[in-house]
């Protein structure tokens, strides 16, 4: 069996799986926070047919060898966690990132997740909570009777009470890592620590290399539509042009059996 059918067939499943990322990331062009993934390739193992260096009959050295590729494999998904565009929404409870930095979001199960979503709620007790209903960490609760909510760039939330009295009320604490793109992304706008992310470094935004926060504003999705539509289409003619390999190949072979004596 020709090497090329297995090769093309390769290609088209790692075309495949070119198309699928492209398209997960434009589908979540308007979600709060989203990082970009891009997936990177690499070839396989190709096979010697004569190693470079090898004597040919009359003694002499061969300066190169002869090899056939067999193909490629997906290596790795790689997030972007370059800033995506700052939108203004004017509600105090909206907040953004601006440099490095996550949220830290409590999770039922009691685990820590990271989140670049700012676009927290206030539940019923008055505790910041995203839109899933888990707690902001460390809990931030606004009273009732609160008549204005300020978080500063420190991230500092001072309340303004009737009679004009102001109150702290909690602090936000960012986290950040060594390697972001080692974190795994679980859905619902959150990741979480892997051996590969390394632990979280954890500190008040504004110190230790954390980005500051903003009040009322929140960070957009960092794809680039356009960018990811050229993506669609090199992934398109990649896929076609395998096609066209296995039909070349299936060709090949059609020839090769109709052979008479």
């Amino acid at each position: 069996m020709m090497r090329s059918l297995f090769t093309a067939a390769g290609g088209m499943a790692a075309m495949q799986l070119h198309v699928d990322v492209t398209a997960n990331n434009l589908s979540n062009v308007n979600t709060w926070g989203y990082k970009r993934a891009r997936i990177d390739f690499q070839d396989l193992l190709s096979q010697t047919l004569r190693g470079p260096g090898a004597l040919s009959s009359g003694g002499q050295m061969i300066p190169t060898g002869l090899t056939v590729g067999l193909g490629v494999r997906p290596a790795a998904t790689v997030r972007d966690f370059s800033q995506g565009m700052f939108v203004e929404t004017g509600l105090p409870t909206d907040v953004v990132i601006e440099g490095q930095g996550f949220y830290q979001i409590l999770l039922p199960d009691g685990t820590t997740a990271y989140s670049r979503d700012g676009s927290f709620k206030l539940d019923a007790n008055g505790q910041l909570v995203t839109a899933d209903g888990n707690y902001l960490q460390p809990q931030i609760t606004i009273p009732a009777n609160t008549i204005q909510t300020t978080i500063d760039s420190s991230g500092t939330v001072t309340v303004t009470l009737p009679g004009n009295v102001q109150q702290n009320v909690g602090q936000f604490e960012l986290a950040r890592f060594v390697n972001p793109a080692g974190l795994l992304s679980v859905g619902k706008n959150l990741f979480l620590e892997t051996p590969a992310s390394g632990p979280p470094i954890t500190g008040t935004p504004g110190t230790d290399g954390m980005g500051t926060i903003t009040q009322g504003y929140l960070e957009g999705s960092n794809v680039q539509v356009v960018s990811e539509m050229v993506n669609l289409i090199i992934g398109q003619r990649a896929f076609e042009s395998n096609s066209n390999t296995i039909r070349t190949s299936d060709d090949m072979l059609g020839t090769a059996t109709a052979l008479r004596r």
